[in-house]
């Protein structure tokens, strides 16, 4: 017979056989119970101001370092702040465990005191999702909790315990025997579809890697890269993959999709073969669907099988883990290639490089001494360097970040980018510091995004987090404002966000106990970043004051073909005959 504890005190150490060392999350009635073991635990907790903070903390904290995040909400509207950072773990295949509080289970179904049926509403959103009314059954629920969430396609795991549960006493035993009959996530590919991959890729004389996330999740850059060098194909990193190869790479064309390169559109568009890596044919990388890349084939390689042909046939389907399948590819080419195949890109290669020296990224300026953003953040890239961690907010700053920074490692680009959540890059950027204490992190955030989630500063200060805040502030929702700009003819209904200053971002930032800088002129832009640099003991904010009409280009708009991107205000590419 083993020690009589508290179901709260199981679960405690549960997550400590589970190899947690941190947890984001805000106590609360059904909940407590738990916080009593955890003040004796080794975990430490970091108490947030807001749950929705804690569920985006534990995502940066996931995305920075590969390993789980975790948070913990309280019953009620604890939980339910918790749904939205879910639903973006959940989009962007991010390995996160969220455990709330629930009422006592004689109460569930009877509308009590802060109930929610949160294993219910998050149905859709996780990965699966546990209801725990037996204290016996804790050890097994967090065990495969955690291996839910980091196995196959990573997602969000909910684990709800009833507070009875919590407060009930049981023993503890682990490693607990885990029953997940059905969950078999397929790891290694089949080489029957790598070698006709290979085949096909040398074959082809118009070939394009589409890299997605799933290369990062994966693990699997250094093989991507010795990939790309094997064949000489050019790679696409849509928004999610960007630094899964780098940017300074000769065969790198850029981010893919409505806000990509030209180069890297029209490589899609142009192709004759796509080979897919850990991606998913978004609506943002495709455009209208129908016209998408007319005349290729598609290899598409993928861990999750019910993204093969969700969007667009896949002619070799490989189900498999990246890790696993770019290793048996990159072999099943030197075969191809020691028996004397060989693949001939030389007039693709001249047809991409006159689209990329043509068309490249570029940005307008605005009258003296006023403020590009894309300036700002393309000096804030070169100052910093790309050893440092970005997180960025939603909307145009994060286009901008994702367009002028160069990228070269895995791990060091965090965005909400399935979901589009307003209000992720603090928390995240809170999340990944705390993962990389060693490590500079940058929140690229917008005054929109800002205003959403920026209580977090205190977390930050209070728990000695010190990350850094470029806060791209042009005093309007500005992603809506071009829509309106470009598609409502210029009726700017409700984004202006603000005028005089309110709030002051300088003073908010003080308030929160970080140090505030403003920045209003391109003179002062590279003096403010380095002395952001040089403070190490707090947060700090810099409030970027930026021209308000600066626009994201290239774009293409939604529901139209990737032929038509625009490079500037009414202005499509012509790429019309230089297929020779």
């Amino acid at each position: 017979m083993g020690e009589k504890i508290t179901g709260a005190q199981s679960l405690v150490h549960s997550l400590e056989a589970a190899g947690v060392t941190d947890v984001f999350g805000i106590p609360g009635g059904a909940i407590l119970p738990l916080y009593d073991p955890l003040y004796d635990s080794t975990i430490r907790h970091i108490l947030v101001r807001h749950e929705q903070g804690a569920g985006h903390a534990a995502e940066g904290y996931a995305a920075a370092s590969g390993r789980v995040g975790v948070c913990m909400a309280t019953s009620g509207p604890g939980a339910t702040n918790l749904v939205t950072p879910i639903a973006d773990a959940n989009m962007d295949s991010v390995p996160l465990v969220a455990i709330t509080g629930q009422v006592p289970s004689g109460s569930i179904g009877t509308d009590a005191f802060q109930e929610a049926d949160i294993r219910g509403i998050t149905m859709p959103i996780t990965k699966h999702s546990f209801l725990v009314t037996d204290p016996d059954e804790i050890p097994r629920a967090i065990a495969e909790a955690f291996h839910l969430a980091s196995t196959g396609r990573p997602g969000p795991v909910l684990v709800d315990v009833s507070k009875d549960a919590l407060q009930a006493t049981t023993e503890f035993a682990w490693p607990p025997r885990m029953d997940l009959p059905g969950y078999h996530p397929v790891t290694r590919p089949h080489s029957k579809q790598v070698r006709e991959a290979a085949r096909l890729m040398l074959e082809s004389r118009q070939p394009v890697l589409y890299v997605g996330g799933g290369v990062i999740r994966a693990g699997a850059s250094a093989a991507l890269r010795r990939l790309a060098d094997l064949t000489g194909i050019p790679v696409v990193t849509t928004l999610m993959a960007r630094g899964a190869f780098p940017d300074s790479h000769p065969l790198h064309l850029g981010m893919p999709g409505m806000h990509g390169t030209v180069a890297a559109v029209g490589a899609l568009q142009k192709s004759d073969l796509i080979v897919a890596l850990g991606a998913r044919f978004d609506d943002r990388v495709t455009g209208k669907l129908s016209s998408f890349a007319p005349n290729a084939a598609v290899i598409h390689a993928d861990i999750d099988p019910a993204e093969i042909g969700k969007n667009r046939t896949a002619d070799v389907p490989i189900v498999g883990d990246l890790a696993e399948i770019l290793p048996e590819l990159i072999a099943a080419i030197e075969a191809e290639l020691a028996g004397g195949a060989h693949g001939d890109y030389e007039a693709w290669w001249a047809l991409l490089s006159r689209m990329r020296e043509t068309y490249p990224l570029g940005y307008e300026t605005f009258g003296e001494g006023t403020l590009a953003p894309q300036y700002v953040i393309s000096r804030l890239g070169e100052i910093v360097g790309p050893d440092a961690v970005y997180a960025a907010g939603v909307g145009q700053h994060q286009m901008w970040a994702a367009q002028f920074i160069g990228y070269e490692n895995p791990g060091t680009w965090l965005n909400s980018g399935g979901l589009g959540t307003m209000g992720y890059a603090v928390p995240a950027a809170m999340g990944a510091k705390v993962a990389r204490p060693d490590t500079t992190v940058w929140a690229i955030d917008g005054d929109g995004c800002f205003q959403m989630t920026n209580q977090e500063l205190a977390t930050c200060a209070i728990n000695d987090i010190p990350i850094k805040v470029a806060l791209i502030n042009n005093g309007n929702l500005g992603m809506v404002r071009q829509w309106q700009t470009l598609f409502y003819n210029e009726r700017y209904s409700n984004t202006n966000l603000h005028s005089f200053r309110i709030p002051d971002f300088v003073k908010l930032a003080d308030a929160y106990g970080c140090y505030g800088l403003r920045c209003e002129s391109p003179e002062q832009v590279d003096a403010t970043i380095e002395k952001a640099m040089a403070i190490d003991d707090a947060p700090v904010v810099i409030d970027f004051v930026v021209h308000q009409d600066a626009m994201v280009w290239p774009m293409v708009a939604a529901g139209t073909s990737n032929d038509d991107i625009m490079v500037a205000r009414e202005m499509a590419p012509d790429w019309s005959g230089e297929d020779d």
